[in-house]
């Protein structure tokens, strides 16, 4: 039973900030997370139109707008489905300059018609993590797609993508 006058359970709680406050201080915030260097960025399947749309750190990108979210692919397929990729590219700062340091993808669809989206929650978190850690997660894409990112990335920041030798190599065949 809690005191709480709003009646909510107290429990672990975590801020989203854009800059880091603990300056190498590791005692207290322990449970915040920056998204300053996190952008998303989707690639329309049909289309291959790359582009970014801040919203979706928060699922509500243009794209996600106004549709009920459902985990079974079934009850959005049909003619008017779209598909895009959700990639989440993270930029850091090296010695050597700015590098995409982690990408990762993950599925979503949705059809405006039917009111409905399909995503699995629990992949697009995995995912944003991954890119935060530096990992680099292409394997799912098409080739097409991957392709139209790799061309995204490479005319967004030649500096950065220059600097990329990680990235480069996984998508020197694209």
């Amino acid at each position: 039973m809690t005191n709480d006058s709003n009646g909510k359970k107290p429990g672990f709680k975590f801020n989203i900030i854009n800059n880091d406050p603990l300056d190498g201080h590791k005692g207290q915030n322990i449970g915040s997370i920056s998204l300053e260097n996190v952008a998303p960025v989707y690639v329309a399947v049909d289309t291959q139109e790359v582009f970014i749309d801040m919203g979706g750190l928060h699922a509500r990108a243009e794209v996600e707008r106004r549709v009920k979210w459902v985990t079974d692919k079934s009850e959005v397929e049909g003619e008017d489905a779209k598909s895009y990729w959700l990639v989440w590219v993270t930029v850091e700062r090296l010695k050597t300059g700015p590098v995409y340091s982690g990408v990762a993808a993950c599925f979503e669809m949705v059809n405006r018609t039917k009111r409905r989206g399909y995503k699995l929650m629990p992949e697009h978190v995995n995912m944003m993590d991954r890119s935060m850690k530096g990992k680099i997660d292409l394997n799912e894409m098409d080739s097409e797609s991957r392709s139209s990112l790799k061309s995204f990335l490479q005319s967004h920041n030649k500096e950065i993508w220059e600097n990329s030798t990680a990235l480069q190599a996984e998508m020197k065949d694209d």
